[in-house]
């Protein structure tokens, strides 16, 4: 047939370039990105080689979906799913109450500490900023919190599962650019407390220069040490299961995958210690998890067919020859994909952007003589930006499922500035003294 073959006309930059453009027309209809994608990779394999290259797509899908790795997806998702279900967040938090005594800004400092706590049992977001949401959102806004502080650090520190370890976004990107993700865990541990710790200074900044902003908490002198003890009860179980997870995959014990078998069992362990686990958490929590792991291999196969038509195509090399032609300087072109990859997030997903753009920016790196294990760190943390941003920023409206109704999305993300303004300082720190990963 004429159609066969006739996208080849066009070269590849006018082929790349109406690939780009069929990807965003068909995005602005509402087609969910997994199918988008789909069905421009499939366009384009047989516009530009025929039928004979569908089984191509079938390859790179195979390729994507047999991952070992890949397994620990669903099974960090699960443990997500089954703490939204139990009571361990809120203990978690109540229990923090003891930490942050009269110290102002106490209660928004407890919130990020127990945020680095949950990203480090599950590594995802989302139910992360609605738990917080739930909890700590309501009582800083009766102590008298400034609203957009309060905001602010619910969404950015719930969005902290992107950068702690174990974070799916590492998986996905070590899936894809074909690293260790062991070694990216590694790497990511210390930005991610860097950059909690970042937030921690902001609110002490704001609750010390306008004592308004973040007034101090009520003393805890007189709870009694009854109290206190079965309050520290609420650390044991999920600290417990942190050092678990994190400290076999560390200390090489375990695979990643292999911990977070472990750490799901962990998980309903600590929910039946605690009498809270039923069936039906574990029918909701399965349920859930389905779901989200759907979406991202749904995504991961659009993304995968896309980027090995692409690259068949000869697009790949020519993406990267147009980019590694910005400068001769190899951190410009770094920042330039940094600006690309910034740019991306506040319109698309994460899973779609790491299986989209990797395959063409981890070679780049290479050649350019960076690290990759340092660059996915730098693309977790830029991809923190992506979870705040407007307009699609997906923390605000995680949040704004659960905010009073007052609260509006025009209010979230102005709430959220300072703190992408936090995230893109920690992006510039961690490219300008790369040894903070350790490589």
């Amino acid at each position: 047939m004429e159609i066969f073959g006739s996208l080849q006309g066009l070269g590849i930059d006018g082929a790349t370039l109406l690939m780009f453009a069929m990807l965003l027309a068909l995005l602005v209809t509402g087609i969910p990105l997994a199918f988008v994608t789909l069905l421009v990779a499939l366009i384009f394999a047989l516009g530009w080689f025929g039928p004979m290259a569908v089984p191509l797509i079938t390859s790179r899908v195979y390729s994507f979906v047999s991952s070992f790795v890949f397994v620990s997806v669903p099974m960090f998702v699960l443990m997500a799913a089954i703490l939204d279900r139990s009571g361990i967040a809120r203990d978690l938090f109540d229990a923090m109450r003891l930490i942050g005594g009269r110290l102002r800004g106490g209660v928004a400092i407890q919130t990020i500490i127990v945020a680095v706590v949950l990203a480090a049992m599950s590594g995802i977001i989302g139910g992360e900023i609605v738990l917080l949401g739930l909890i700590a959102l309501p009582q800083m806004l009766r102590l008298g919190y400034d609203r957009n502080l309060a905001i602010g650090v619910v969404c950015a520190g719930g969005s902290l599962g992107t950068m702690v370890p174990p974070s799916i976004v590492l998986i996905i990107y070590g899936l894809t650019a074909n690293v260790s993700i062991g070694a990216l865990f590694t790497a990511a541990f210390i930005p991610g407390f860097m950059l909690a710790g970042f937030y921690v200074a902001y609110v002490l900044f704001r609750a010390y220069t306008n004592p308004n902003a973040a007034p101090a908490m009520a003393a805890e002198d007189d709870v009694p040490w009854s109290e206190k003890l079965t309050l520290l009860k609420g650390l044991i179980l999920p600290i417990l299961v942190v050092i678990v997870v994190l400290g076999s995959i560390y200390a090489g014990i375990a695979s990643v995958t292999e911990a977070s078998a472990v750490g799901v069992a962990g998980v309903m362990l600590s929910t039946m210690v605690r009498g809270e686990f039923t069936l039906s958490i574990l029918k909701g929590a399965a349920l859930q998890t389905l779901q989200t792991v759907g979406m991202i291999v749904w995504i991961g196969i659009g993304a995968s067919a896309l980027v090995g038509v692409f690259n068949l195509m000869g697009g790949i090399r020519f993406v990267s020859d147009l980019i590694t032609g910005i400068s001769d300087n190899p951190t410009i072109v770094l920042l330039f994909m940094m600006a690309i990859l910034f740019v991306l997030g506040m319109f698309l997903d994460w899973v779609g952007i790491a299986l989209l753009t990797m395959p063409i920016f981890v070679p780049i790196v290479t050649d350019l003589g960076f690290d990759p294990i340092w660059f996915g760190v730098l693309f977790c943390m830029n991809m923190q930006v992506s979870f705040l941003s407007p307009p699609f920023g997906p923390a605000a409206f995680y949040l704004k499922s659960v905010a009073p109704p007052e609260i509006g999305l025009g209010d979230i993300f102005k709430a959220l500035l300072p703190f992408i303004g936090l995230q893109i300082i920690a992006l510039g720190v961690l490219i300008m003294f790369p040894g903070i990963t350790g490589r």
